[in-house]
């Protein structure tokens, strides 16, 4: 089909595509007839009681919390059936049914609800036996853990149900383990009155936040994409690249970068722009599983961008106690650097293939396509200006972000019906529709978020109970207290952890067992630094886990589109990831990086040019090309420069160049060098130009 200019060829690979993104946040089953309605109904419904709540509903926040969980719950229920796989088996395959609701759906669901609603019904009896539940509350908070690891195992896998169980296990037989792993254990009372009765266990920090703040941010992301955002942001992106060398390459970096602004999802942005931007890498000469690769990097890296960042962002400023605001300056140059060195990236390996730009005509012009979709900008800077200015908070802004993205699409499509001479009556109701459609959308993507981090509380739970100090001794003695150690294996578990789980759940679980350990063990090693980086470094390798093969679902759906191998899609899109993979290290040991006690724009802008060309010279370094392949002693200087941009201090310490003006000079001689290397291999490529010519 053709749109606004840009060619594209949907196929079955975009199909397959958009049935991977189904099955992951929507639910598998797909049912007919009246009940169809019933999944819809109950996802709108929960998307106007979490709009209810900054401007309407004055709720206890246990109660807000209980509500969120039991419509999360409810959802997931009758979303996933038992079995992913149809069974033949007639009582596995009545449990696998997929095109109707059976009363089991409906029984479970129910008591699912019931459970998560019970601190909410006896809320003052509970906080009066708070340490000595009574019989009804034990059971009612057993099923709620059984039920709620269910949810969790459907909708999201076995991953984090698994570690969840291994935690719950630890906190009974704790008294059996070796000594250095060795606590001294529970009882059940005391088990389910802290994790189903309290506010330390399901019901804490993680699941307030995705009640109050998360839901609103995913909400006006996806009323931005039913509106036809996404499309707009990918369409000017060709518009502003597509004629540059590999040109579809770096318009999907572009264009993931900027829906990256308003979806929580890796998966849901390589449908959004991968369905345009892989057919036309294709075209341009790129391999099918290297056009797919490029997408899943930088649609895994939109959860880096602010003001969502994979919903983790308001969660990370509860745990750091600090404003949602200062988190996202933190994070604002790590991310923005990554989005440019995938851009360099792209570059490069075009360069490689000796590949060029796209056909004029299959490029949209900028300026018309620029002024058709300018009201989608709109909302964007009415919630920066709430978050900045008016320093509203990040819960009232969406709000009111989402009311003004309201109007606009009335506004949108009464402004295409009075153009087209089509009945207004009409255009209101397909406006309606556009609305319906984005409530349904929130409320369905949200039920994963939802049973995740009240999951994921099951385990922060457990941390609290007395687990923090042994996991700290278990680290510092695998480690040997060796600071760099530390990180590592923070890193390693973060992978491995993050294959099976959604970005934010990955951030809880290793933020509530290793953040705290690493500035502990690193104020040992003589190494400080603010809490926020610790945190960071745990949400970036969360964020990389999502293309880490085998399992990486973001990298199976780019796969589909490109017809590609979804492993080794995944493995290169991964090596195209080790750039986001050195960011965290790079901001552990360099935290200018997050403008922390930053004020001068002079400073700031030194920091990211700097950190800019480090990125620059480890992509040559880790893509062995610069302008030509790498001879031995220019992979030697690229090592240097990344090492000395990325650590100015700690070279100019060695070279006692003092700490005043040393730093500067050593990012000086770096840049320098970097550009020698440039005029060293220059030759060389002109010379294999005017040959592969």
């Amino acid at each position: 089909m053709e749109e606004k200019g840009i060619k594209i060829e949907a196929g079955e690979g975009a199909a397959k595509a958009q049935e991977i993104v189904k099955a992951s946040e929507e639910g598998l089953k797909s049912v007919s007839g009246p009940t169809r309605h019933l999944v819809p109904v109950i996802a709108a419904a929960w998307s106007l009681f979490q709009l209810a709540l900054p401007s309407v509903i004055i709720l206890n926040a246990v109660y807000i919390r209980a509500i969120h969980l039991a419509f999360a719950i409810v959802l997931v229920f009758l979303s996933y059936p038992m079995f992913r796989k149809v069974r033949k088996n007639k009582v596995l395959g009545y449990l696998s049914v997929r095109d109707r609701f059976t009363i089991f759906d409906y029984v479970v669901a129910i008591l699912a609800a019931a459970s998560a609603l019970y601190i909410a019904y006896d809320y003052t009896g509970i906080s009066g036996r708070m340490g000595s539940p009574n019989m009804t509350d034990i059971v009612m908070g057993v099923m709620l853990l059984v039920l709620l690891l269910e949810a969790a195992r459907r909708s999201l896998g076995p991953a984090l149900p698994i570690v969840a169980i291994a935690f719950i296990l630890y906190s009974f037989y704790g008294p059996y383990m070796p000594d250095i792993l060795a606590f001294k254990g529970v009882s059940l009372n005391r088990f389910v009155g802290q994790i189903t009765m309290s506010t330390e266990g399901i019901y804490g920090i993680p699941l307030d936040v995705s009640a109050t703040i998360v839901f609103l941010f995913v909400l006006f992301g996806a009323m931005l994409e039913k509106a036809g955002a996404g499309e707009y942001f990918v369409h000017l992106a060709f518009s502003v690249l597509g004629r540059f060398r590999g040109g579809p390459a770096k318009a999907a970096v572009l264009a993931s970068g900027l829906t990256g602004l308003v979806s929580g999802s890796s998966i849901a942005n390589v449908v959004t722009t991968g369905t345009f931007t892989i057919p036309l890498m294709k075209r341009t000469g790129y391999p099918d599983y290297m056009a797919g690769s490029v997408e899943v990097a930088c649609s895994t890296n939109g959860q880096l961008m602010p003001p969502i960042m994979g919903a983790a962002a308001f969660i990370i400023a509860e745990y750091c106690n600090m404003p949602y605001i200062d988190v996202v300056k933190a994070a604002f140059i790590p991310a923005i650097i990554s989005y440019i060195a995938l851009m360099y990236i792209t570059h490069v390996e075009a360069t490689k293939l000796g590949l060029k730009g796209m056909k004029r005509e299959d490029i949209p012009p900028f300026w018309s396509t620029f002024f058709k979709g300018l009201h989608y900008i709109i909302p964007l800077i009415f919630l920066v200006y709430e978050l900045v200015v008016l320093r509203h908070s990040p819960a009232l802004a969406a709000f009111y972000a989402i009311i003004v993205l309201v109007i606009l699409i009335f506004i949108q499509n009464l402004t295409h019906a009075w153009r087209n001479n089509i009945s207004f009556g009409l255009a209101i109701k397909d406006a309606l529709g556009i609305i319906w459609n984005a409530l349904v959308a929130g409320g369905k993507s949200m039920m994963g978020i939802g049973v995740a981090v009240a999951a994921a509380g099951i385990i922060v739970g457990v941390v609290t109970m007395g687990l923090g100090g042994i996991i700290t001794e278990v680290i510092d003695t695998i480690s040997g207290g060796n600071f760099l150690a530390i990180l590592v294996i923070t890193a390693i578990a973060s992978l491995i952890l993050g294959m099976g789980l959604p970005t934010t759940a990955t951030y809880i679980v290793l933020a509530s067992l290793t953040a705290n350990v690493i500035v502990t063990l690193g104020a040992r090693a003589g190494v400080a630094f603010p809490l926020i980086a610790a945190h960071l470094f745990v949400f970036f390798f969360g964020i990389i886990a999502d293309d880490t093969p085998p399992v990486g679902l973001a990298a199976f759906a780019a796969a589909a589109i490109a017809g590609s191998d979804p492993i080794k899609t995944g493995v290169k899109g991964f090596s195209y990831d080790i750039r986001t993979a050195i960011l965290p290290f790079m901001f552990m040991y360099n935290t200018d990086l997050l403008l922390i006690n930053i004020h001068s724009i002079w400073h700031v802008i030194w920091i990211f040019f700097t950190s800019t060309m480090a990125m620059f010279a480890f992509t040559n370094l880790t893509l062995n090309y610069f302008l030509a392949r790498n001879r031995i002693y220019e992979i030697i200087l690229l090592a240097g420069v990344t090492f000395a941009l990325l650590r100015p201090k700690y070279v100019a310490g060695l070279l006692d160049l003092g700490k005043g003006w040393g730093p500067f000079f050593v990012g000086l001689a770096g840049i320098v060098v970097y550009v020698l290397i440039y005029l060293m291999q220059k030759p060389r490529a002109q010379t294999f130009e005017a040959t592969r010519a």
